[in-house]
């Protein structure tokens, strides 16, 4: 099998590493920096850090190695003037945890049913978007997302992603600037997208690489084997 992952000497000031993987570029940085050298792609679909105050402690349930035993530093959420920049870079956008930021108003929105069980535990997220459609919903239970290995302590499931892309059907290039393990890239890779991340994390940067590699070296026997959705509209 052909070398699918290049490392790019990134000639620009930041020093920025960028690695290369078939038609995925990966970015490790600070998305505030790398964002303005990018020009507007087809669409943003991210899941930004929430800035929940029960990451600020320690012992959190998914935290089972003590990584996270003085809480997630990293998880700060993005001020309204980053969510001006993310929008421009984007023709069309979703952005997850949308009731946690500044964003514009919005009558689209897209909801992950989560099929809770726990009463002190949410039963779903929202994502604001500017897709003109009416609001829909993903129902796919945490217990099962759950039982998967996950590489993130926020990853989202890889379907969910997969179900945001088939919004944008037209959508040649995906960009996540808050990569985290590469749920999203993986999506794009396994849809035939184009897909730009950045993740500032060093851990989590390398076990996207290794993710989307791993993806890109997967062939793509049929066009969509993933479950469908119902296309449940709320209003």
């Amino acid at each position: 099998m052909p070398e699918t992952r290049v490392l790019v000497n990134n000639p620009n000031p930041m020093n920025t590493k960028i690695e290369t993987i078939g038609d995925a570029t990966l970015y490790l940085g600070d998305c505030m920096d790398i964002l303005p050298t990018l020009p507007k792609l087809d669409a943003v679909i991210t899941d930004p850090p929430y800035g929940i105050k029960r990451f600020e402690k320690g012992s959190l349930r998914f935290d089972k190695t003590g990584e996270y035993k003085n809480g997630i530093a990293w998880d700060k959420a993005p001020e309204k003037a980053f969510f001006d920049l993310l929008l421009s870079k984007g023709e069309n956008s979703i952005i997850w945890g949308a009731n946690n930021f500044e964003l514009p108003t919005s009558e689209y929105f897209l909801v992950w049913d989560k099929q809770q069980t726990v009463s002190n535990f949410a039963s779903a997220e929202l994502a604001y978007t500017n897709i003109k459609i009416p609001a829909k919903v993903f129902r796919f239970s945490i217990h099962q997302h759950n039982q998967i290995e996950k590489d993130h302590p926020t990853q989202k499931p890889v379907d969910l992603m997969a179900w945001c892309m088939d919004f944008v059907p037209k959508a040649l290039t995906i960009l996540d600037p808050f990569m985290g393990s590469g749920t999203t890239g993986v999506a794009a890779i396994q849809m035939g997208r184009k897909f730009i991340g950045i993740e500032r994390e060093p851990k989590y940067f390398d076990i996207a690489c290794k993710r989307i590699e791993q993806a890109v070296a997967q062939p793509r026997l049929f066009e969509d084997v993933r479950p469908k959705q119902e296309q449940t509209s709320l209003i």
